[in-house]
């Protein structure tokens, strides 16, 4: 039976699974729910066989698994890079994406299962890698709460990337957590300019709703990264909007900030360009040079970003490399210590992290947090 605790769904309208879309086949789906509060959207809500990912080896990200309480996103980014997936289901990449969202209602109990297995080691668990956590429907189903209680019992790092302002109901939780395993924190911030941001982020919140979220990150007591992702060609690339972003971001309280160019996968390339052509038709054939038809801009753009904002980011202390450095170091200290028997630092049972200090386990786990866009 579906558990809706937490769940409030006033003049909601219930389909049973046959008044799902037409061909959609969801394992577990329990039932299909449209409110008027969520204008447009459906939501179906699903009994999950299983909440871990397993990142296929391939990945170059730096974590092995991950876990995505939904599928979809209310964010409505027209860049992101997720949309493809939803294809898997037989949705569309583009306003299926944003309207058709799959919530895992029982994410939580089944991680829970999962975490309890002796064959779990304690590997570094992502959350924000597909679609956002804390995207807008997180503050209806309340799935994160108990999927960090979940991680933080089980011993098991997480790190969660996001633009959701919501983030800031679990700040109590994620510092709970931090007591116990290393977690690290990461605000998607890349527009400054509201008029831009919302037609490329229609629902997401502010860039300055954002830039809150990191003070009230930083006034709890957790360290916080801003991910300045995507960065759009001609139109968020300037030495200017950079400049402005990273004082801002550093004013903030952020500890460091990485930059990457915006990334064209199949789903969301065609959704993207579908909107510079609407938006900015003045663009179209310079993305073309720097795309081509792949998904990555080609090297001498990516080159010549990475050039611009290093200055950029030393200036306002942000300088991400810099902090890699310090947590290698700290890393390294951390290791000596263990090699020489120290106590405090001998691994238990698969525990890969151990029971570090909180300094160095942050600076630890923040090296984990991914490179999305």
């Amino acid at each position: 039976m579906c558990s809706n605790r937490g769940v409030r769904w006033d003049g909601q309208k219930i389909e049973a699974d046959e008044g799902a879309l037409p061909g959609l086949e969801l394992p577990g789906l329990v039932r299909t729910v449209r409110t008027p509060e969520f204008a447009g959207v459906t939501f179906h809500e699903v009994r999950a066989r299983s909440a871990l990912s397993r990142v296929p080896d391939a990945s170059q990200v730096p974590f092995r698994w991950t876990v995505n309480p939904m599928r979809g996103c209310l964010h409505r980014c027209v860049y992101c890079f997720a949309r493809g997936t939803h294809r898997y289901l037989e949705l569309d990449a583009g306003r299926d994406f944003d309207t058709q969202i799959v919530v895992k209602t029982n994410v939580a109990e089944v991680l829970r299962s999962e975490l309890a297995k002796p064959s779990w080691g304690r590997e570094h668990v992502a959350l924000g890698t597909n679609t956002d956590p804390y995207q807008r429907a997180e503050g209806r189903y309340r799935l994160m709460p108990d999927v960090i209680d979940a991680l933080a019992g089980a011993a098991t790092s997480l790190s969660i990337l996001t633009k959701g302002t919501l983030l800031r109901r679990d700040l109590p939780l994620l510092e709970a957590a931090a007591r116990e395993v290393p977690v690290s924190l990461a605000v998607s911030i890349a527009v400054l300019d509201d008029e831009l941001q919302q037609s490329l982020e229609p629902g997401t919140p502010t860039a300055k709703a954002r830039l809150d979220l990191v003070r009230a990150i930083r006034d709890a007591g957790l360290p916080v990264h801003v991910m300045v992702a995507p960065v759009l060609p001609w139109l968020t690339d300037s030495t200017d909007h950079l400049e402005r972003l990273f004082a801002a971001v550093a004013e903030a309280g952020a500890g460091r900030a990485s930059v990457l160019p915006l990334h064209l996968r199949p789903g969301a390339r065609e959704w993207f360009l579908s909107w510079l052509g609407r938006e900015r038709p003045d663009l179209v054939a310079g993305y073309g040079r720097v795309y081509g038809s792949g998904s990555y801009a080609h090297g001498e753009y990516r080159a010549w970003l990475s050039a611009r904002a290093r200055p950029l980011l030393a200036k306002h202390g942000l300088d991400p490399d810099a902090h890699g450095r310090r947590a290698h170091d700290q890393r390294a200290q951390e290791d000596q210590r263990r090699r020489a028997g120290d106590p405090r630092h001998r691994d238990g049972a698969g525990l890969r992290w151990g029971k570090r200090s909180v300094a160095a386990a942050h600076a630890a786990a923040a090296e984990v947090q991914p490179s999305l866009f």
